[in-house]
């Protein structure tokens, strides 16, 4: 990225200089992180700032890439009241992808005596790979109830407790979600994908905790260096694809109904209180419920084949954060109160100490929020910031973000030899696909180190662990 278009207002926050019918944008993260983007970012986060009814600044986090409409790490909110707009390019294709992390009582002496039959075990439960069906085949009326319930549904029919969703964005359910504005198409998707992980970046990783940085909030999150982990990274699958695919152009043909000039195509949107506006939110919002129910689903799935290795293992939720959303969410702006749909495409929302939609346990010390490392590198646990609500809308990194296109590290790496590569280094991987191995080489993607750094410069969120892998299955 040409970073003379930017004036820096601190080590980690940058401004795009003024232009004129442009709102205001910031992008987070170190001079490193932004000289690596492509300028491809700059311009489309450049183009969100000139959407209608925007509130604040647009913004991208220190992992961000350039994606379809908003970039990957773009947050961007809007007043509905202020003839603010929702767009499927600021949400995503894998709506309310994300990661459910759970705690474990299997010491690390133990996962060494098992780890091969554990990955192994794991490769054969845990549904992974592009296309891949469940174990859990539903009806159409079935999925309907799924996609109003969420994780709700998934612990009602037996997968999981209610300890679980105390500790899940909005307690498992997104209100709102309305199944008729999902197509049959994207339903007819997702009858046999419900519990599955799916293929790309997603994956079942288990950890171990490498080190400490925050042991007040750690103990909190019930952490201590030693403790092994297991993370849960994917989406609403098919259903949540389709969705994206569909409202791309019902949104597209209500923008040119209402002369919505767009700055972008692929920045198709609606006002949030259109007709239009409001199918994409009941559609949107019933994604949202898919992803969730599919991560309980496949926690319950980790959990029995845990507990075949280590029968006294207890798995507790620890935390589950998406990304790839749209939330309707009261934030304060100029000293006041306002009612704002934040869209985090890639970015995951970071309530700070205090929030009441925090469980008890966590609220001294902020939401937990999980940056998921690529492949073989490891993972951050932070936790919330209250500076984040005034800086981003409490929002903060979701991953290492890609620095390399897959075609690209196709071209460099061979999925056999990062394998063996990082077995060597005590790292085993499961995965249906070399090509598919190779496309999410770790050196793709940026340094998840120095993006966790960024994202505690930028008082987004704090670092209060490092996780390193162990275990890693991949689609």
């Amino acid at each position: 990225m040409d970073l003379s278009r930017l004036e820096p207002l601190d080590a980690y926050r940058w401004s795009l200089r003024g232009e004129a019918g442009r709102a205001p944008v910031v992008l987070f993260g170190d001079r490193e992180l932004l000289t690596g983007m492509d300028d491809k970012v700059l311009e489309q986060i450049g183009n969100v700032a000139r959407l209608p009814g925007l509130v604040g600044a647009a913004m991208t986090m220190p992992d961000a890439h350039w994606g379809y409409g908003f970039p990957i790490g773009g947050v961007a909110a809007f007043d509905a009241e202020q003839g603010g707009i929702i767009s499927a390019g600021g949400v995503g294709f894998d709506i309310s992808c994300g990661i459910r992390c759970l705690r474990t009582s299997v010491t690390l002496e133990r996962l060494a005596r098992k780890m091969k039959a554990l990955a192994d075990g794991l490769f054969v439960s845990i549904p992974a790979g592009l296309g891949r069906e469940g174990h859990l085949h539903v009806d159409p009326e079935t999925l309907d109830r799924i996609l109003v319930g969420g994780a709700q549904w998934a612990v009602e029919h037996g997968y999981g407790s209610g300890e679980d969703l105390a500790c899940i964005e909005d307690h498992g359910r997104a209100d709102g979600a309305d199944p008729a504005q999902v197509s049959a198409q994207a339903k007819a998707r997702q009858l046999r994908e419900m519990g599955t992980l799916g293929s790309g970046n997603h994956y079942l990783e288990v950890q171990v905790v490498d080190r400490v940085f925050d042991a007040s909030a750690a103990a909190a999150f019930g952490i201590a260096e030693g403790d092994v982990l297991v993370s849960i990274h994917c989406g609403s699958r098919g259903l949540g694809h389709q969705i994206g695919t569909d409202y791309l152009v019902s949104l597209a043909k209500a923008a040119g109904r209402l002369g919505i000039a767009l700055p972008d195509r692929e920045l198709a949107c609606a006002p949030i209180a259109s007709p239009e506006g409001q199918a994409y939110l009941g559609a949107m919002r019933a994604g949202i419920n898919c992803a969730l129910a599919n991560r309980q689903i496949l926690a319950y799935l980790t959990r029995h084949t845990l507990r075949h290795f280590f029968p006294d293992a207890e798995l507790p939720t620890l935390f589950d954060v998406s990304h790839n959303t749209c939330k309707a969410e009261t934030h304060r702006v100029d000293g006041r109160e306002r009612l704002l749909y934040v869209h985090r495409k890639g970015a995951t929302r970071a309530f700070g100490p205090g929030h009441p939609a925090l469980p008890d346990r966590y609220r001294p010390f902020g939401q937990p929020v999980i940056i998921g490392g690529s492949m073989g590198t490891g993972s951050y646990i932070l936790a919330g910031c209250a500076e984040g609500e005034a800086r981003a809308f409490s929002s903060a990194s979701h991953g290492a973000g890609r620095q390399m296109s897959r075609s690209a590290a196709l071209r460099r790496w061979r999925g056999r030899e990062l394998i063996d590569d990082l077995a060597e280094r005590g790292i085993l991987i499961r995965t249906e696909s070399m090509r598919g191995a190779a496309e999410e080489a770790p050196g793709a993607y940026k340094d998840v180190h120095r993006v966790a750094e960024a994202t505690e410069g930028a008082g987004l969120a704090r670092r209060v662990a490092f996780l390193r892998p162990k275990i890693c299955i991949k689609g």
